[in-house]
């Protein structure tokens, strides 16, 4: 009997090993280096700022990913299975005010007060004042919007938004961070011509977009690189792109202008050192995408939020440590003195004010 435990033992731990080993992931990683994380220090140290965010809206819903504010003040907020909420200035009243029945994640009002909406699985749409749903853009160059992320919309109507990856959608977005491919691109969207068009491609999985006080230029979060890159819209330099900001302390997600000069970027963790030892090790990763979702990597319960100004100078830095806080955060906007924070997953909208 004990003989026959101990080779069903050994039979179980060599499938395991194997599947460990070979089962296929999706994934088809490359080695990379990242420059050595600058830690939760000097500009960036530690603080409890944020331990007083409010919380909002509770109880309608999971993960409001990104805040949109309109003319009137009013709060909307997308959350999954689809349906977008909206609130009064002071984050009561909440009633639904459109369903996509996708993802929606990145939130823009357009001068004509249509909320222009990034859903990671319907493409790009649009609600009218009223609720009234219209479908923008589900292809582009001949792609297929694979995870449409974040949006922007410039003064002269024109409309920015980030594809994260053209390789996998929003359920699996780890395997695209995983894999370390520039499989995201930036888009621009006419709609007097009705035309889109990629402005940038071969991005590390574009996530957050925000148009300059100027207009002048872009800023990309590029997640899977921690870095933020300026692309060129305007100017003598249109068409260029370079960095902005390298080696953040975190890892970016959603970015937007307060319109005066800062730029306001979330950070849903801080950067983790399981997977700056992974980055080398391409084959390991696949081990890691074998694993099950509670043995792999997770961002950590760490709000953290900065401010910079146009040169990519840290202005502002806000934190709070508490495994309690108000994370993961994944977007902040600035209005009319209070900061608003989405995240994938919390259940509420967090807001305080402006410091």
């Amino acid at each position: 009997m004990l003989k026959w435990i101990g080779k069903t033992i050994l039979i179980i731990f060599g499938i395991t090993i194997l599947y460990l080993l070979t089962w296929p992931t999706g994934i088809d990683p490359v080695a990379w280096s990242p420059k050595k994380a600058p830690g939760i220090v000097g500009i960036y140290a530690h603080n409890k700022l944020l331990s007083k965010t409010q919380i909002i809206g509770k109880g309608i819903g999971v993960g409001p990913e990104d805040i949109g504010v309109d003319i009137q003040g009013r709060i909307y907020a997308p959350y999954e299975g689809g349906k977008i909420f909206r609130y009064d200035s002071d984050g009561t009243n909440g009633k639904e005010f459109v369903d996509t029945k996708g993802r929606p994640l990145g939130l823009g009002f357009d001068a004509d007060g249509n909320l222009i909406i990034c859903d990671s699985f319907k493409g790009l749409l649009s609600a009218s004042p009223s609720g009234d749903l219209t479908t923008l853009v589900t292809e582009v160059d001949g792609v297929l919007l694979k995870f449409t992320d974040d949006v922007d919309i410039a003064k002269d109507g024109m409309i920015y938004f980030s594809d994260a990856s053209i390789k996998f959608d929003q359920h699996n977005y780890k395997q695209d961070l995983l894999e370390h491919r520039p499989n995201g691109r930036v888009i621009s969207y006419n709609p007097n011509t009705k035309k889109a068009k990629t402005i940038k491609d071969n991005m590390y999985f574009a996530n957050g977009v925000a148009v300059s006080p100027d207009q002048s230029y872009l800023l990309v979060v590029e997640t899977g690189d921690y870095k933020i890159t300026k692309i060129w819209i305007a100017g003598d330099k249109k068409g260029n792109s370079e960095i902005f900001m390298d080696n953040l302390p975190g890892i970016p997600d959603g970015i937007s202008s307060s319109g005066d000069g800062i730029f306001w970027i979330a950070f849903p963790s801080r950067r983790q050192e399981i997977l700056e030892k992974l980055a080398t090790k391409p084959f390991l990763r696949k081990v890691v995408m074998r694993l099950p979702e509670f043995l792999q990597p997770a961002p950590e319960r760490y709000g953290f939020v900065i401010g910079v100004n146009e040169k990519g100078n840290v202005v502002f830095n806000l934190q709070d440590p508490s495994p309690k806080s108000y994370s993961p955060i994944t977007s902040v906007e600035a209005h009319n003195g209070y900061l608003y924070f989405g995240s994938l997953t919390y259940n509420g909208i967090g807001r305080i004010p402006m410091p």
